[in-house]
């Protein structure tokens, strides 16, 4: 026998978690952290420490299933008597097989999510001369959701990061809607400013009271806070109206966005000692989270080609050729972030983000394994691909038999699994929105699509995107999968870089430098790529010199 042969790797466990109003069902790999996953959820436990097991609040009694020893940490944290009844810290156990686990205090309910980041993109060093106000925030100000982090600037060290849905949705999904509210009445734009500016300290402070315990004294120890987000974004958080965002001589030229009343900002979010700086867009619709991207992933470095995306309602991509780099911002409409479609969904609890052909049906993998909510844009697109191969779906974007009234299910017994015919208009729209502008920055780079050596996908679109679909789909081009990076918060990355890095200002102007802005809307070759990617079929060979 071969005793080389490595073990596979074990089954995922179903641990059922519970309180006295609320139950759920996780289905996590063996040896995962049981406070990590709840963050992710509505059932989230207490905590002050951060995770290191030193506050004791996180309690959590295991009712039935195998689970590691107790550590160092609750041992010294839980009187015997408990620990021998199964009370466990929710930030030191991990599940080994299924199991029981029952909350009798949860943390009060909160829109804010923990969020994973990847340890390769973020600071490795900070800034050993802070002596005073060494807390600092970094906020990727999006147009469907908020990410932000609270770090330690001196140490580099980061204390926890959180997103939540952007409150601006609720006037409009796309950025234009949001302009138009804010130019059609002056109440309604102070408002929408407001609104996230509220949901930024409400993040900062769901951070302090869960992963360090107290909130005002921290508040004021913080000396600065960087914002990244798109043009329209930014300039309406900062209370402008937007105005100059609708003059053509705007779209490729740098526009500044200034803090309406910095004090005015301070009180409101108790920190008197706050630099508040917004990190400036490169361009009327491209704004500094692209430039945080290319900061983070260092594009700009590499010797080959290079794309990267970062698909949203404003999709905005950058083409690196070796010397320069060429970028451009597309409306990549609400589709690429899951709404403005029947049963389209944010990243969120009981988004369809995988969808696989079975013999049998359909299979269906969602967020947090809750039941289907409806689709967030990678599984759209799995879904998509899959009906083309089955032969359900036309090239057009047109159902091959006539759509039934109440649209395609795939789960006959769930109609938020239901595709409909204007589902598909709008992602075959954003798609190729897309797709004809990465083709026309080949163009103008004088580079063939075969040459092209690396491609990032950022924002979260990017995290369960299947790479062969989205090729057949002809949203991306066929590429080796080891050529591809997924960087789903390189855009907070890059913020987090510019708040702790010494010296990041420099870094930010050097890439400038190698920047250089498209607008499209004057491209006439760019409406005819547009209308000829309209179709669900992989990217055509064509010229780009």
């Amino acid at each position: 026998m071969n005793d080389d042969i490595s073990n596979p790797t074990p089954e995922p466990v179903s641990i059922k978690v519970f309180s006295d109003k609320l139950s759920l069902v996780l289905t996590l790999p063996v040896g995962s952290n049981v406070r990590q996953a709840l963050d992710c959820t509505e059932l989230r436990v207490r905590a002050a420490c951060g995770g290191l097991g030193t506050c004791g609040a996180c309690l959590i009694r295991v009712v039935e299933g195998r689970v590691n020893p107790p550590s160092l940490a609750e041992r010294q944290k839980i009187p015997p008597d408990d620990l021998a009844r199964g009370v466990r810290l929710a930030c030191q156990l991990r599940a080994e097989t299924g199991a029981e686990l029952y909350i009798d205090n949860p943390a009060p309910p909160s829109e804010w999510k923990s969020l994973t980041m990847p340890e390769a993109f973020r600071p490795t060093h900070g800034n050993l001369a802070l002596s005073d106000y060494v807390y600092g925030v970094a906020v990727d100000l999006g147009t469907t959701h908020i990410r932000l982090s609270l770090w330690n600037r001196q140490t580099a060290r980061c204390i926890a990061s959180r997103y939540s849905i952007n409150p601006q949705v609720a006037h409009g999904a796309d950025v234009l809607t949001r302009l138009d509210a804010e130019r059609l009445d002056e109440e309604d734009g102070l408002r929408i400013g407001l609104e996230a500016r509220k949901a930024l300290i409400e993040g900062v402070r769901d951070i302090l009271s869960r992963d360090m315990g107290e909130v005002g004294p921290i508040l004021k120890q913080v000396g600065q806070v960087v914002i990244v987000g798109n043009t329209a974004m930014l300039m309406l958080v900062c209370g402008d109206s937007g105005e100059s965002l609708y003059r053509l001589d705007n779209w490729q030229r740098p526009i500044e966005c200034l803090v309406d009343d910095v004090d005015a900002w301070r009180r409101a979010w108790r920190m008197p000692n706050a630099e508040i700086k917004i990190a400036q867009p490169i361009a009327g619709f491209v704004g500094s989270d692209l430039l945080a991207d290319l900061f983070a992933t260092q594009l700009t470095e590499g010797a080959f080609p290079a794309l990267l995306a970062d698909f949203g309602a404003n999709t905005e991509v950058a083409l690196w050729d070796g010397k320069r780099v060429w970028v451009t911002s597309v409306p990549g409409g609400p589709a690429f972030e899951g709404v403005g479609m029947r049963n389209g969904l944010t990243a969120e609890t009981g988004a369809i983000c995988r969808v696989r052909k079975l013999e049998a049906g359909w299979r269906l993998d969602t967020l947090c394994d809750t039941p289907a909510r409806g689709y967030c844009a990678s599984g759209f697109i799995d879904a998509v691909a899959l009906l083309l191969e089955e032969g359900q779906l036309k090239p057009s974007g047109r159902f091959a038999k006539a759509q039934p009234e109440g649209g395609v299910f795939l789960d006959p017994n769930n109609w938020r699994t239901a595709i409909y015919g204007g589902d598909i208009d709008i992602f075959q729209r954003a798609k190729a929105s897309f797709a004809a502008a990465m083709m026309q920055l080949f163009g103008f780079a004088g580079l063939a699509l075969e040459q092209l050596d690396t491609l990032w996908i950022c924002g979260s679109f990017g995290h369960y995107l299947d790479l062969n679909n989205a090729a057949r789909v002809g949203l991306l081009p066929a590429i080796d999968p080891a050529r591809v990076k997924l960087a789903a918060n390189a855009s907070l990355a890059g913020c987090e870089k510019i708040l702790v890095e010494p010296g990041a200002d420099r870094a930010l102007a050097a890439i400038l430098n190698k920047v250089k802005v498209v607008n499209l809307g004057g491209v006439f070759e760019y409406e005819n790529r547009f209308i000829e990617h309209l179709r669900l079929q992989p990217l055509s060979a064509l010229e780009t010199t």
